[in-house]
This record gives structure tokens, C-alpha cells and sequence, in this order.
């Protein structure tokens, strides 16, 4: 029965971070309701204008997407940064139109490598992807090297202590304190102010990380 348990686990977890196939549609869907208080929190927090050039990397079901488009309007444009292949049809298939407006800008990479110019954006968010970097400071690196100065980044990610006590994390996810993941934007040259969102069933935090 362990084994078996094990497996399924380890499954979800490497959905979790990386959805795809028949599964993986189930698993976008989840996160698109699982996570929507803290992506609209997030992107209330970088606080996007109409015009603005944004960013939403690692969107998984896409619902980031929509928020994104609807705050900078008609001018502005929306990066889509997605690990999963899978996660990018379904965003083009969902935004058919804005992408050919060219509105929308879906490109397969992760927080990691982020296929975007120095100082190409006015803003971005990232909700729950930390869990699956190796590298932090060398991501919270590339977060500074895409903003602009005076643009906003901001991580979300759930609190660690309550995610150890998620059944599927030690399957794949490294959870580490806030602290780690303000000084290691810092350590990028970012300004960072933490903000607690109260995200049942699970607390959250937002480091809202500025570029001087």
C-alpha cells in the first residue's frame, strides 16, 4: 500500500509543478480555482496600468492570464512564461484572439531562463513556482534582470509551514522559509515588502520585490 501511495504522490506533485496530458487538464483546472484569490492578490499588488508590458510566468491554468490582460488594456501586452507545453496549447487555444492581436505572448521557458530582454517589463508575477526551482538566487536574479527600473515582481508562494503538512510535498517540492526567498531578492538589488494574505485553505505570502 506504501508503494502505491507513494506513487500516486509523486504523481500529483510532478503534476503540480509540471501539468500535462489527460491529468493534467483536471490538474490546470484545480489550480485555476485552488489558486485565484492569490493570483488576483498578486497581480493587485504589482498593480499593472493600462498600457503596461507584464509578464505571468509559470501561468499554469491561465486564469493569471485574463487578469493580466483585462488591467493593461488594449495597448498593453502580456508575456505568458510556461514550463509545460500542455499549459501553453491550452493558453492558446483559451486566448486565441488576444494572441493573435498579438496582446498576448506565450513562450515555453521558466523563472530560471526567462526568454525576455533586459528591462523589458513593467511588472510580473509568479505564484507558486519556487517550490520547483533548484536555483533561487540565480531566479530571483532573472526576476531583476527583466524588470525595468521602478517596475514591481511579485513571488507568492504558500506559507511552508502549512505546506509541509500537504500530504504531496515532500514528493518534489523544496519549501523554504520566507526569509531565504526575501534576502535572496534582495540580494538581486530588489526593495521587498511582505504582505500576508489570509488564503484559506492554506495562508500565503506576497514579496512584492520593486527595481530601483
Amino acid at each position: 500500500m506504501t508503494g502505491v501511495k507513494d506513487r500516486l504522490l509523486t504523481t500529483l506533485a510532478d503534476q503540480l509543478g509540471n501539468p500535462h496530458g489527460l491529468l493534467g487538464k483536471g490538474v490546470a483546472v484545480a489550480l485555476n480555482r485552488g489558486n485565484k484569490r492569490a493570483i488576483a492578490a498578486a497581480v493587485d499588488a504589482a498593480a499593472p496600468t493600462a498600457g503596461a508590458t507584464v509578464a505571468d510566468i509559470g501561468f499554469g491554468g491561465g486564469v493569471g492570464l485574463g487578469l493580466l490582460l483585462t488591467r493593461v488594456g488594449r495597448d498593453g501586452v502580456v508575456h505568458g512564461i510556461e514550463p509545460s507545453r500542455d499549459m501553453l496549447t491550452r493558453a492558446r487555444v483559451g486566448f486565441t484572439t488576444e494572441v493573435a492581436d498579438l496582446r498576448l505572448v506565450l513562450a515555453e521557458g521558466s523563472l530560471a531562463s526567462l526568454p525576455l530582454p533586459a528591462a523589458s517589463l513593467d511588472a510580473a508575477i509568479t505564484v507558486n513556482t519556487l517550490y520547483f526551482l533548484d536555483d533561487l538566487p540565480a531566479a530571483c536574479a532573472e526576476l531583476a534582470r527583466v524588470l525595468r527600473s521602478g517596475g514591481t515582481a511579485v513571488v507568492g508562494i504558500g506559507d511552508p509551514e502549512a505546506m509541509a503538512k500537504m500530504p504531496f510535498t515532500p514528493y518534489g517540492f523544496t519549501l523554504r522559509p520566507v526569509d531565504e526567498v526575501v534576502e535572496a531578492l534582495s540580494a538581486a538589488g530588489l526593495t521587498v515588502e511582505r504582505r500576508a494574505l489570509a488564503n484559506p485553505p492554506l495562508p500565503h505570502h506576497l514579496l512584492v520585490a520593486r527595481k530601483p
